[in-house]
């Protein structure tokens, strides 16, 4: 039986310094830096090309993601691969992963909801987000939702307040966005809801297209 995690210990130590994105895939298949592998199907880790203009970072796959072994491969990813055809800009640019890379979940009869990972499993997840935005070195980083957002850019920073503002941090990229994720758009309450927090996604996506024109 594997080792339970120490409450200081993160995937660090497993984290390899050569080889790209596909060396850190293979490499994150077996971490078992927090509880939440025990409890996820596998791994989940980002997509996308290495040399991607943009990296988007959500929270954690979801169950349709953790079942397919790969992320935004549900009604969220097919709404954001939407928002960037509308907004012009090609999928092929784009590199989709997680703050957090194994599906956190609590049963509700037969289902698995969705369950928000708290400080200590996204801490420990946080090495394999920072290895694969040095490994992609994307123009522009865009946190979809408030957790990827504080994970990133600390936790006094609001997507409420900032929404769709590109800022320059270069720390991460030479820019970086943060809007809401799209599974929140799915959840509006009715169907001119919706439709507006729908148009608002795309306003916020569009706003990447002059940056991978360039």
């Amino acid at each position: 039986m594997a080792k339970k995690p120490a409450p200081d210990e993160t995937a660090a130590p497993l984290v390899p310094r050569a080889g790209g994105v596909d060396a850190l895939r293979e490499a994150a298949a077996g971490c078992r830096a927090c509880e939440l592998w025990e409890r996820g199907t596998q791994t989940v880790f980002g997509a996308g090309p290495q040399g991607a203009r943009i990296v988007f970072v959500g929270e954690q796959p979801g169950n349709e993601e953790d079942l397919a072994g790969a992320p935004f491969v549900g009604p969220s990813g097919k709404l954001l691969d939407q928002g960037l055809e509308a907004a012009g800009i090609d999928r092929s640019l784009a590199y989709v992963t997680n703050v957090v890379k194994h599906f956190k979940w609590e049963p509700r009869g037969k289902r698995r909801i969705h369950a928000k990972p708290n400080a200590r499993e996204i801490a420990a997840c946080r090495p394999w987000l920072d290895a694969e935005l040095a490994a992609v070195k994307p123009l522009a980083v865009v946190c979809l939702g408030a957790t990827a957002a504080q994970a990133l850019l600390g936790r006094g920073f609001r997507v409420t307040q900032s929404r769709g503002e590109l800022l320059e941090r270069t720390g991460l990229a030479p820019w970086v966005m943060a809007t809401v994720h799209p599974s929140s758009v799915l959840r509006a309450p009715d169907d001119e809801s919706r439709r507006r927090e729908r148009a608002r996604f795309f306003e916020d996506l569009a706003k990447l297209a002059p940056l991978v024109r360039r």
